[in-house]
């Protein structure tokens, strides 16, 4: 589901697979070859959310965002995994933001940086570029080499682009 809130009308980029149960709300802004799975929900109703190329959003995750300069901006090739939820929240390139995790106002993800799953991320925090963090409260756990960070992120970024992809074809249809 798509909708308009007030003034602002989703703009949603080219190859980019929206779930028919998912809510993309208000003032958003994604890229191309992004995919916004199932129950999946961005809502863009209290400020700006925005998503580079190749973003997946996958099910039952949440995008939200708090009045004044919390607001969403993620760049390209990010993962945010299953029952994941963003509020408010800085990302970069090249990030996976693992399955059940929370990254709250103001906190800054680094490029090829990994949240892992079930994290906390507290507001404010600063995630350096290619680091691991983790638990609740969630704190570094190592730092990654970009080669190690490519490997535990690359095959979902290509997995879930081709998958949109096959959603959007006529290979999956209603029955």
């Amino acid at each position: 589901m798509i909708k308009r809130y007030k003034q602002y009308i989703p703009q949603i980029g080219n190859d980019t697979f929206v779930a028919e149960t998912a809510v993309v709300l208000g003032d958003v802004v994604m890229g191309s070859e992004c995919s916004i799975w199932y129950s999946a929900v961005v809502r863009g109703d209290v400020n700006k959310i925005r998503l580079g190329d190749r973003v997946n959003v996958q099910d039952c995750a949440c995008l939200h965002t708090s009045l004044g300069d919390a607001y969403i901006e993620i760049g390209n090739d990010v993962t945010i995994g299953h029952n994941a939820c963003v509020h408010g929240a800085k990302i970069k390139d090249h990030v996976l933001i693992g399955m059940g995790s929370t990254v709250l106002d103001n906190a800054e993800i680094g490029r090829g940086a990994v949240v892992a799953a079930g994290a906390l991320v507290l507001q404010g925090t600063v995630i350096g570029d290619y680091e691991l963090w983790g638990g609740v409260p969630a704190k570094l756990l190592k730092r990654l080499s970009p080669e190690a960070s490519a490997k535990l992120i690359d095959p979902g970024i290509e997995h879930y682009v081709q998958h949109a992809h096959e959603y959007l074809s006529d290979d999956v249809a209603d029955v």
